[in-house]
């Protein structure tokens, strides 16, 4: 029972992935009537649901799944047009079917009443009467699946199953019961393989079948009957010839007076008859509870699997463990370089090796590509574009672009906000976007592509853009800024993220309450992530996040400053160089350095954190790229490379925005992770706070940005011993 649990279990997390391919594929197929290929994967899927469901005991999923599977069979055969009733249909269909599989998996029950009305509704756009849940259970149905108007024609198949079929839990008795769906079928079991009792394994099966199927229904039908043994058994099917038919129909009579025991047996079926197959394949009926779903081929049995589904918590806890190898084996490296003991020192050398190597497997092996992320929003963007009464369609591009697993798992909902937003604000009625000389269409475009240690996640439309100048008439409605104040356009935008800010005078279903936006900032902040909004009036408006590719375990470059250490991500670092007081001294005291011709600005760490230790002779400066350039970080010493397990700073500085995070170093020490980004973008801020008219930040030199450790224990970073206080804490 345990075995078989586990299997439902499987099949309720591959039904899932099922279903958003055929999601997909019935986007795909609104805008691409005329596509067979898309028609076959909606049919296909299907199909696989329904035999799954079967298999592990779902009537009702399967039923349900099988008179859907009749319509799109009905459009592969040309005899039902693609339309957008049938397309809403089927979405429907589908998002009951997610109801099925979420009370299957001990959820909210799925309404019966949902069922009945959808199958009604099919039943009236295809003109056929619906078949009732037992149909889709092993019992056959009282009619072909395929009655067809078109012409009948005669195939001869061939069935022979691989040693391994019923092992993988397919039931051939139930193939030939739905291979006889499909018209009138006259088989022939060949029983001549079968061994001896003393060698005969129960497990296996030693018949195999010929067969003549009378249907109108086209090749692709049959080979979909097989679709899921294709791999583990010979099967041929073929046009059928005369002699063949003849030679079927006279060992057809002959097996009527044919002794029990003949090594062949025959057996005639019309589509309304009742099973009869022979006792050999009758013996099959039952599956295995030990074997693998329905649909698992021989090739993908746990011997020879290419690939195993591990849960997420799993594969959480191994890069945990991971973490906690890399923190001991900094501290071995730490030992063997005070011992000096050669053999110390080997050792620790070959366990740093194996664990470079284990730690960059394992953040591998939660990287994931974004595209079932973007692909399920297509039903977001074709459900609002209805309910709104527009004309969207959405595009994509980088969906291969790999992240972190927790990263996906937090993108949904910022997405979902700012795909709304866009639907809702920025895109325009059809009949307003003609006046404006612009597509009817318009166009939502989802894109994602790596940037250093980080990668860039775009949303972006063709719209009317963002009014600058009613968003700051908001602001100052709302007490966000004075009425005298000059803003950037880049600041006027960074209102709209501010708690219960909406520019709508009117709350709709979709949008307007001012929650959205917040809810992208808290969900990108919370992924150590920035987010930028650039918009021209008339012209449309791009969201970009910025998020790191993983909130596990980074490579980074260890330094110090005082008795402080600091870690910068090695992805952003491009050079270091040396500055030294000649230097200063050739910058008339300005904060800049001129590295090969170009003028690059840096930041003191020592007089930003406020860290009081006596300055040496010759400093380091840690070039990087940033968002706004190239920007310099000086330091008092690089110690070197880091492999950088990211701990959490905790609640009480939740609101530190300037840093990553926090690592223990080898010794104890307690590091932190900054952030280049965010640490010029609050430089900036207080240079231009520094030019106001107040003049609070007078003594920031204006050659290049140097704020003060006030900036930072304003925003809950104590000053002047940062990595103590927060050690303190620890």
């Amino acid at each position: 029972m345990l075995d078989k649990d586990k299997f439902r279990q499987a099949f309720l997390e591959e039904a899932r992935e099922i279903l958003l391919e055929l999601e997909s594929s019935l986007l795909a197929l609104n805008d691409n009537r005329g596509d067979n290929e898309l028609v076959g994967r909606a049919f296909r899927a299907l199909h696989t649901i329904k035999g799954s469901g079967a298999m592990f005991g779902f009537d009702e999923l399967a039923a349900f799944s099988h008179n859907l599977e009749n319509a799109f069979d009905e459009v592969r055969n040309g005899r039902l047009q693609v339309t957008s009733e049938l397309i809403n249909l089927s979405l429907a269909a589908l998002d009951q079917i997610k109801a099925m599989l979420d009370e299957a998996a001990g959820g909210v029950g799925a309404s019966v009443a949902a069922s009945a009305e959808i199958l009604a509704k099919l039943r009236q756009l295809t003109g056929k009467p619906g078949t009732h849940a037992a149909a889709a259970a092993p019992s056959p149905p009282s009619a072909p699946l395929a009655a067809a108007s078109g012409a009948t024609r005669d195939w001869q198949i061939r069935f022979c199953p691989g040693a391994d079929l019923m092992r993988t839990g397919t039931n051939p008795l139930l193939l030939l019961r739905e291979l006889r769906q499909l018209g009138s079928l006259r088989i022939k079991a060949s029983m001549a393989a079968i061994p001896p009792l003393g060698e005969l394994d129960p497990e296996r099966c030693y018949i195999s079948w010929e067969m003549v199927l009378s249907t109108s229904a086209p090749r692709e039908a049959i080979s979909d009957v097989f679709i899921f043994v294709a791999d583990c058994c010979e099967l041929t099917i073929e046009p059928a010839t005369a002699p063949a038919i003849e030679l079927t129909a006279k060992r057809t009579a002959e097996a009527t007076t044919a002794p029990t025991t003949a090594p062949t047996t025959e057996i005639t079926t019309q589509p309304a008859a009742g099973p009869a197959l022979s006792p050999a394949a009758a013996e099959s009926k039952t599956p295995n509870p030990k074997s693998p779903p329905w649909g698992r081929r021989a090739s993908d049995t746990p011997d020879n699997a290419s690939s195993i589904r591990v849960p997420a918590a799993k594969l959480d806890q191994f890069v945990n463990l991971v973490g906690e190898l890399v923190t001991v084996q900094a501290r071995l490296v730490e030992i063997a370089a005070r011992r000096e003991d050669p053999d110390v020192v080997a050792v620790s050398e070959e366990i740093e090796r194996l664990t470079s190597a284990l730690r960059e497997n394992s953040i591998s092996i939660r990287m994931l590509p974004i595209r079932a992320t973007f692909e399920r929003f297509r039903r977001l963007v074709h459900d609002l574009a209805r309910d709104l009464h527009k004309e969207v369609e959405l595009t994509i591009e980088g969906a291969d672009t790999e992240l972190d697993k927790s990263v996906i798992d937090q993108l949904n909902d910022p997405l979902m906000h700012l795909i709304r937003n866009s639907m809702d604000h920025g895109i325009e009625p059809p009949e307003t976007r003609l006046a404006a000389s612009k597509r009817r269409s318009a166009t939502i475009h989802l894109s994602a592509r790596h940037s250093g240690d980080s990668v860039l996640i775009s949303v972006a439309d063709d719209g009317g853009g963002i009014d600058a100048e009613a968003v700051r008439n908001r602001a100052i409605e709302k007490g966000l800024v004075a009425t005298d104040a000059v803003l950037t356009e880049a600041q006027i935008f960074a209102f709209i993220l501010a708690p219960g800010f909406s520019t709508a005078r009117q709350v709709t279903d979709v949008s307007g309450r001012g929650v959205g936006m917040d809810v992208v900032r808290r969900s990108v902040e919370a992924l150590r992530g920035t987010i930028d909004i650039a918009s021209k009036s008339g012209n449309g408006t791009s969201v970009t996040l910025r998020l790191p590719l993983t909130l596990a375990i980074i490579d980074g470059l260890l330094v110090r400053v005082g008795h402080a250490y600091f870690v910068l991500p090695l992805a952003a670092t491009l050079e270091c160089i040396e500055l030294t007081r000649q230097d200063i001294e050739r910058a008339n005291g300005k904060h800049v350095a001129n590295v090969r011709g170009e003028i690059i600005p840096y930041i003191r760490l020592r007089e930003y954190f406020n860290i009081q230790v006596e300055r040496p002779e010759r400093e380091q400066i840690m070039v990087a790229e940033t968002e706004d350039g190239r920007y310099g970080f000086v330091v008092d010493q690089v110690l070197g490379d880091h492999q950088t397990v990211i701990k959490n700073l905790g609640r009480f500085y939740r609101h530190v925005h300037l840093v990553s995070g926090a690592t223990i170093l080898g010794n104890g020490t307690v590091a932190l992770i900054l952030d280049p980004h965010r640490l010029v973008r609050d430089a900036i801020r207080t240079m231009a706070l520094a030019r106001g008219p107040l003049g609070a930040r007078a003594n920031v030199r204006a050659a290049a940005p140097r704020p003060r450790a006030p900036d930072v224990a304003a925003q809950g970073m104590p000053a002047p011993s940062v990595a103590a206080e927060i050690r303190a804490c620890s």
